[in-house]
């Protein structure tokens, strides 16, 4: 399923929630995608479930700890450790620091489906298969675990 939307990217290539005003420059985004956007657009998350999956993507995403799939072509930076490994940007060390402080927050037991579902963009059925969880459990303990991270984030749990 698709479903293309227009978003604006600022100066820094950071894509917005918002369609680019005339002038600016923009990207076609599916918003099908994503397995949390999913789940929200049938009603099965609360509007602070979703925004609290997305800020955990965020932080993921920033912290740069998604596995690389294609060749680095970039140069190398001057300040790199032993090894050829560049050092991680300030951003990046605090978005880790806050993707760690909130699946702590999540728990252990909720913590896997949550990195599964949101960060990994497995669909539900897929994590629970590969957790070993009975079908249609996956749904409900993403739900918990989501209102712990809204919580977390200080975001109204309903």
């Amino acid at each position: 399923m698709r479903e293309l939307v227009q978003r604006s990217i600022d100066a820094d290539g950071v894509v917005g929630r918002a369609p680019p005003r005339r002038g600016q420059r923009g990207v076609t985004v599916n918003l099908a995608e994503s397995p949390l956007a999913w789940l929200a657009a049938r009603g099965l998350l609360s509007v602070a479930q979703l925004e609290a999956g997305e800020r955990l993507r965020a932080d993921y995403e920033a912290a740069q700890l998604g596995a690389r799939v294609t060749m680095r072509w970039d140069a190398t930076p001057a300040g790199v450790r032993g090894g050829g490994v560049p050092e991680p940007g300030l951003g990046a060390i605090a978005a880790k620091r806050r993707f760690d402080a909130a699946l702590a927050q999540v728990g252990p037991g909720l913590g896997d489906i949550v990195w599964r579902v949101v960060c990994a963009g497995e669909s539900v059925p897929g994590a629970e298969k590969a957790l070993g969880w009975p079908a249609r459990a996956g749904r409900l303990v993403l739900g918990m675990a989501l209102d712990r991270l809204a919580a977390h984030y200080g975001l109204p749990v309903g």
